[in-house]
């Protein structure tokens, strides 16, 4: 089998030769970016296993078609005596209404092929299409990308999981121009999803000027790389995605370390260099090696610099601790604001307080405790915290960066456990705030359930479901609904206060 390669001015560009099956093509490196969608050249190939009179593409074929970028595709068959026979040739398609990612035509002689319009024309207008397409599908701010989610039967609710995706995106500035599902008993050991829907992946990518696939799941850093080998396209999972929130959010030199701690241990394992071995050798007469390989280095300083931010994050952890002292010295009460992200605690914390902390409506504004005092009486005040917020699936690298900061949870008096009760699926944020809470050894800390956003609910629900989880159901927006708040608040508080006199009582009894 013969294949060439051959650029747009008709120039032969390489010539591959192959079994009687397939011929393998050369890297032909990265394709991205530029007004050009395509690669430049089309593959011409003969068939010697086909009928000559009726030839067809390869999956082989189409899948270097889409995978390289290529102008287009074209078998040729060889009857006996060499002589060409029927053609069949195939290029990419913009998107369209039938969901096509390429059309196939077929030609019974090489010489049909002639009549047909200029190549270069032909091509020169099939991208100025795609960059058209492009442009409508592609219309805000903010780097397009896909989303692709694997649905797994031991999975969250997948309407569920893809909204959370969608206001996670949004938040990290990503534009979706596409989200692509795949349902499966299991994500695919190497490419999460399945390669054939990789490979449509891959084109709808090119259809819509998508350069980042974002993956719902977190991904093994073989999938990362097989998948990015495949689609030519950066890839990032779902604890990537968060990261990159928290690195946008961070302003304060606490939260910086903290997330850039995340990022390298999440990373570390992640660092490849292909097509190089590893260099070190043992040392002494006969195994000195050139030194460390590229990778080695990388991972050495990764190593160097994660130990540098741990003892930076425990000075800082030791000045919180401090100030913490302090506060408990001077008897005052502490009540920290939990919940899940985007809850509405920052907005709480401001109205309760008359204070100016950052609140947005997206997820993860706040990732640094922001403590105010609270009066709740004439002589009865407190601080009022509020913290980071939590979401289902915490990836662990970022509970364990954050484990100083959410330090000061174990020294509150009392925790409110803030609830976005307007959400379909709040019980299951309570569920996935408790468990975090339980990962940090604080399932025994006296908690509040506070149901938010009760002037979404027709009153009578709101009152029934504060009878169901015995809470106080407010809006962070509306100070009116505070006072049932404030004394439950000076009522917890108040019994604390009343037990641990009586204990004291007790040990000086005795």
């Amino acid at each position: 089998m013969v294949a060439v390669l051959v650029d747009r001015n008709g120039r032969v560009k390489q010539v591959m030769l192959g079994d009687s099956d397939r011929v393998y093509l050369p890297d032909l490196g990265r394709q991205r970016g530029g007004d050009s969608r395509f690669r430049g050249v089309r593959l011409l190939r003969t068939n010697l296993r086909g009928d000559r009179h009726n030839v067809e593409l390869s999956r082989d074929d189409l899948s270097d078609l889409v995978q390289l970028q290529l102008d287009l595709v074209l078998t040729v068959s060889v009857g006996p005596g060499g002589y060409p026979g029927a053609i069949s040739w195939a290029h990419l398609t913009p998107d369209n209404p039938d969901g096509d990612l390429y059309q196939v035509r077929d030609r019974t002689t090489p010489s049909e092929l002639e009549q047909d319009d200029n190549f270069v024309a032909f091509i020169a207008e099939l991208e100025a299409e795609y960059q058209r397409k492009t442009s409508r599908a592609v219309s805000t701010t903010g780097d397009p990308a896909i989303l692709v989610y694997v649905s797994t039967p031991e999975a969250r609710d997948e309407e569920t999981e893809i909204a959370e995706m969608h206001e996670l995106c949004r938040t990290a500035g990503v534009r979706l121009v596409d989200t692509f599902i795949q349902r499966r008993q299991s994500l695919h050991p190497k490419y999460a999803v399945g390669k054939g829907k990789l490979e449509d992946l891959t084109l709808r990518s090119v259809q819509l000027g998508a350069d980042l696939l974002i993956f719902g799941q977190d991904l093994q850093p073989g999938q990362l790389r097989a998948i990015t080998d495949i689609s030519n396209v950066r890839v990032i999972d779902r604890t990537q995605l968060i990261l990159d929130i928290f690195a946008q959010h961070a302003t304060s030199s606490d939260g910086k370390l903290q997330v850039e701690l995340a990022q390298l241990r999440y990373n570390l394992p992640r660092l490849s260099d292909r097509n190089t071995g590893m260099s070190r050798l043992t040392g002494g007469i006969g195994g000195r090696g050139p030194g460390e390989t590229k990778l080695e280095l990388n991972r050495r300083r990764a190593h160097d610099r994660m130990r540098n931010l741990e003892k930076r994050i425990s000075k800082l952890s030791t000045q919180r601790d401090l100030r913490r002292s302090r506060r408990q010295n001077n008897h005052t009460p502490i009540v920290s604001i939990v919940g899940y992200t985007n809850a509405g605690k920052s907005t709480l914390l401001n109205a309760l307080t008359q204070s100016k902390v950052l609140s947005e409506d997206k997820l993860f504004a706040t990732l640094r405790p922001t403590s105010r005092r609270l009066e709740l009486g004439r002589h009865e005040q407190l601080v009022l915290t509020d913290t980071v917020g939590f979401i289902h699936d915490l990836p662990p690298d970022l509970v364990a960066a954050f484990k100083s900061t959410l330090e000061e949870l174990a020294d509150a008096d009392l925790l409110l456990h803030l609830v976005d009760v307007s959400d379909d699926e709040f019980e299951e944020r309570i569920e996935a705030v408790n468990r975090i809470l339980d990962e940090l050894g604080l399932e025994d800390k006296e908690h509040l359930l506070v149901l938010n956003k009760c002037d979404r609910l027709d009153p009578d629900i709101a009152h029934t479901l504060e009878r169901r989880y015995d809470a106080i159901a407010i809006s962070a927006l509306d100070a009116s609904t505070f006072e049932p708040l404030k004394l439950a608040i000076s009522q917890r508080l108040f019994a604390q206060n009343q037990r641990a006199k009586a204990r004291a009582k007790e040990v000086y009894e005795y």
